[in-house]
């Protein structure tokens, strides 16, 4: 089982070359499985983390309802943003400049076989990374992501997931707001949940901008940890 996980930090990239690269590397390790079963063979599949930051997007999940995007396409334009529609699991979603994008694109079968592990563990990382910064925060039952004051009402989502896997091979991810215009999640009802707040750690803070390379180290530490991995 190859534990390596390959750290690919892509900057600042369009967010349909990042989905096609993502297909990409996602096809070739259900390829080398396909090929490894079919030959018998015992070829190691790689494993990957790819951070990203896109410019202005919303994304609508394969089950998700577009009504929950409140802008037409003219809109969309004047507000510099785009959009699709995508194979991941979730409603709609935001994606933009001061947020922390991460695509996992692992081969479970190198770790564990359990897709609700899978996710569980990755809202850890980011509750233990947060957990650093002195924030408590938390899952709220039946919704995927992390949130922060779970169970009043003033529950803001921080962290926002969907996943997409296929034979054990996973890819999309998460999305942490670090340092983000949160006027642009007006524009929607983020993942479908109507009445729920949107946060970022810069506004929880109270500072104007965090270091998101050292909240990104942060997440790297805990996912290490968590799923027993080494980073390469």
């Amino acid at each position: 089982m190859n534990k390596k996980i390959q750290l690919q930090d892509l900057g600042k990239k369009d967010y349909k070359s990042t989905w096609e690269y993502q297909e990409e590397i996602f096809k070739d390790i259900v390829d080398l499985k396909i090929k490894n079963r079919r030959e018998e063979l015992d070829l190691p599949t790689p494993n990957y983390l790819l951070f990203v930051e896109h410019p202005h997007v919303y994304t609508l999940g394969k089950s998700g309802d577009l009504e929950n995007l409140l802008l037409n396409e003219k809109q969309l334009e004047a507000k510099g943003a785009t959009f699709y529609k995508i194979n991941r699991g979730g409603d709609i979603t935001y994606h933009g400049p001061g947020q922390i994008v991460g695509y996992p694109i692992l081969d479970l079968e190198n770790f564990f076989t359990d897709i609700h592990k899978y996710l569980r563990l990755l809202e850890e990382s980011i509750i233990l990374t947060l957990a650093e910064y002195g924030l408590e925060s938390g899952r709220s039952e039946g919704e995927t992501g992390v949130w922060l004051g779970v169970g009043t009402p003033f529950a803001r989502k921080i962290c926002a997931m969907g996943v997409r896997a296929s034979r054990w091979v996973t890819m999309h991810g998460f999305a942490l707001n670090a340092n983000v215009d949160l006027g642009y999640f007006d524009n929607i009802i983020p993942c479908g949940i109507r009445g729920k707040g949107v946060t970022s750690l810069n506004v929880e803070l109270g500072v104007e901008k965090v270091d998101e390379q050292e909240v990104k180290a942060k997440i790297i530490k805990h996912l290490t940890e968590l799923f027993e991995a080494e980073f390469v």
